[in-house]
């Protein structure tokens, strides 16, 4: 069997689960029960326009506020939405509040009128340009040296950010894509980390082992650089079971999972169900 993998608590940020104060609380419980991480989505809006929504960058400074030892993130950063500057300074600012446990998620988003809405371009390649444009402003600012940069979306001009962050080389940075398009695989590729969906599989539904391997092959494929990856995947436990679903994580981990995430949100119940998944402890692996 592989090394263990870490498992995360994933949840959105949207609907009836919305409440910040939920959420950190989430968190905490996450950490006492023994997850190694906690991810949040990113949203402006949502589908349904009276639906509440909270900013996952608040409520992950809580989280490394009210936190001593998990992981955590945004799974995934909406980068071609965001200022890479602002970007720059708030991941900094985390990594050294929280001591080094940040992990920075990108990706393209879901929803088109978290632009148009906004009258910005929901085009998605040129979403996917200025996501590209924005890891490498990023991983540029994040050195602590002088940066020029001009793309044809972004510019910085002699521009020095400190302090660096804690991590070295850099804050992890996943890179999400909806398998089998290929473009986000190679992106992913290229930094420290990848997030699967499929296109054949929707919300609560996790793609078989098989299909994992696929995406890890050609995404390996691609990869030039050395240094660790993580191969994570939000998917459904049993925390009832015996092993609270490590004999089913197991087969994903043989596939070469790094990153196990229990995806919790409405499809699976209420913000209480979520909380009593959370407290039975992560899935129980080798």
């Amino acid at each position: 069997m592989p090394e263990r993998p870490r498992c995360a608590v994933g949840v959105p940020t949207v609907s009836t689960f919305g409440d910040p104060r939920m959420l950190v609380e989430l968190a905490v419980a996450a950490e006492e029960a023994g997850w190694d991480g906690f991810f949040l989505w990113d949203h402006l809006l949502w589908r349904d326009p009276g639906g509440h929504v909270a900013d996952p960058t608040v409520v992950i400074s809580a989280v490394a506020a009210r936190t001593e030892r998990i992981r955590f993130g945004i799974m995934v950063n909406l980068l071609a939405r965001r200022r890479p500057a602002k970007v720059a300074r708030e991941t900094v600012t985390l990594d050294v509040l929280s001591g080094g446990r940040l992990i920075v998620g990108a990706g393209l988003g879901s929803v088109p009128a978290e632009f148009t809405a906004f009258c910005e371009n929901a085009d998605p390649r040129v979403r996917a340009a200025r996501l590209d444009e924005s890891l490498h402003l990023l991983d540029a600012l994040w050195t602590g040296q002088p940066v020029t940069f001009h793309g044809e979306y972004l510019t910085a001009t002699d521009v020095t950010m400190l302090p660096r962050p804690v991590q070295r080389p850099r804050i992890p940075i996943w890179c999400g894509g909806r398998w089998p398009n290929r473009p986000p695989f190679r992106r992913a590729a290229r930094w420290d980390g990848v997030l699967p969906t499929h296109t054949g599989y929707g919300l609560g539904e996790t793609m078989p082992p098989d299909e994992l391997r696929a995406v890890i092959r050609y995404t390996r494929v691609h990869r030039t650089a050395d240094g660790p990856f993580d191969v994570a995947l939000e998917g459904r436990t049993d925390g009832s079971a015996a092993d609270r679903g490590g004999q089913l994580v197991a087969a994903y981990v043989r596939a070469g999972l790094t990153w196990w995430i229990e995806a919790l949100g409405w499809w699976r119940g209420t913000p209480a169900d979520a909380m009593a998944r959370v407290r039975q402890g992560p899935p129980a692996v080798g």
